[in-house]
């Protein structure tokens, strides 16, 4: 059984196909690139740690409250582990945010090579 689209999906020829994938494409490119200059900003420990990403998942900034650093003079692994934390959560949004906007581009289809 071979799977039809509706007709206002079904592209009117080759061409038609190959200039609606390139626009696509187009349109995938100018996303991404906006979406890699982003920044995302997370926090943990209470916001005792701050830390920001790009959405092409560089780090950008770590702010750190003095008064952990106080504690962390007997305890560095519970310092470690909040930078961990905070990191993790602005890259997770990074990501998040970039495949929920690149699936409005693709209507959820999954091509590989294109992005």
């Amino acid at each position: 059984m071979k799977a039809r689209l509706p007709r206002e999906y079904q592209p009117k020829s080759q061409a038609e196909l190959i200039r609606q994938a390139q626009q696509m494409q187009e349109n995938m490119a100018t996303l991404q690139e906006d979406l890699d200059n982003r920044e995302y900003t997370a926090t943990a420990g209470g916001n005792m740690v701050e830390v920001t990403v790009t959405g092409a998942h560089q780090l950008k900034s770590i702010k750190i409250s003095p008064e952990i650093i106080e504690d962390a003079k007997e305890d560095p692994e519970m310092l470690e582990d909040l930078i961990i934390s905070a990191v993790n959560s602005a890259v997770k949004t990074a990501t998040d945010t970039s495949n929920s906007e690149m699936e409005k581009i693709t209507g959820g289809l999954n091509i590989p090579g294109l992005f």
